[in-house]
């Protein structure tokens, strides 16, 4: 009986803090939700914590026609980056797992060294070389890189997972006539569909809030992703900041809808890639 108290009080201890934490995660949210939906006047003469004197939608439209331009840049950057970077780092985890060769640890050790060094350290080189083949302001440039960042933390959450998936699998594939390519999509690549959920969420969020390398990399106004589109409700003397907050609002609906999507697979493939 005692034993049943303790685990029920302990149960409302752990809804409570969720609890708070979740108010506290949220009050930013709604201060942002508060100011897109004020006027300007409204915002500079009552508190940011106010209700909107006079509910402004037209904030949000006025917004998407300023942004829109840069929401498909990073949606196209997103859907063209996330499976291309996500396929090399899923075959090179398959090589390291399943294919059996001498220096595989240390090829992992080696990928694992990318994870160490600050991307800031690697800037000038980058753009040295992106200048030398005339690949500054152009997608090709901007995926290399962004691929290029994101492959060490690939390989490892993937890798970690592939090692759990048992081995006789690879034995039975086999005997059926499948070849190494054969066996990573028809077997491997499905049941690995957990972390690759997880690496989508994961991947995707990283590339569509990414802001220092667009900055540094693209010039082109076209071509700006959202988080450097987002820099337009800026002015020399003022901020826009209703239509920022707004504009800001738009921006999270990808990613929400992204996570939503894959999110069933997120924790089973966090959880297998530790264990692995």
């Amino acid at each position: 009986m005692e034993e049943t108290r303790n685990s029920t009080f302990s149960k409302v201890v752990n809804y409570i803090l969720l609890i708070v934490l979740a108010i506290i995660f949220l009050i930013p949210i709604l201060f942002i939700i508060m100011t897109a939906l004020k006027s300007n006047a409204d915002l500079v003469k009552n508190p940011v914590y106010a209700f909107p004197e006079i509910v402004k939608w037209g904030n949000f439209s006025e917004a998407w026609d300023k942004m829109s331009i840069y929401i498909r840049n990073s949606l196209f950057i997103s859907v063209v980056k996330v499976p291309i970077g996500i396929l090399i780092e899923a075959l090179a985890a398959y090589a390291l797992t399943r294919m059996n060769f001498k220096w595989a640890n240390a090829l992992f050790a080696f990928f694992l060294i990318g994870m160490m060094i600050p991307f800031q350290a690697t800037l000038v080189p980058l753009n040295m070389m992106l200048n030398h083949f005339g690949l500054e302001n152009t997608y090709p440039g901007i995926f290399m890189v962004y691929i290029g960042f994101g492959v060490p933390f690939g390989i490892m959450v993937l890798r970690g997972f592939l090692r759990s998936i048992p081995k006789e699998l690879d034995e039975s594939a086999f005997i059926d006539g499948c070849g190494e390519l054969g066996k990573f999509f028809r077997i491997i690549l499905p049941i690995a569909m957990p972390a690759i959920a997880t690496l989508i969420i994961l991947d995707f969020l990283s590339t569509w809030n990414e802001f220092l390398l667009a900055q540094i990399f693209i010039t082109k106004n076209s071509m700006l992703p959202v988080t450097a589109g987002l820099l337009t409700f800026q002015g020399q003397h003022s901020n826009d900041y209703t239509l920022l907050s707004a504009g800001v609002l738009i921006s999270i609906v990808p990613i929400l809808v992204v996570y939503l999507f894959f999110q069933r697979y997120f924790v089973a493939g966090m959880a297998g890639a530790v264990k692995g």
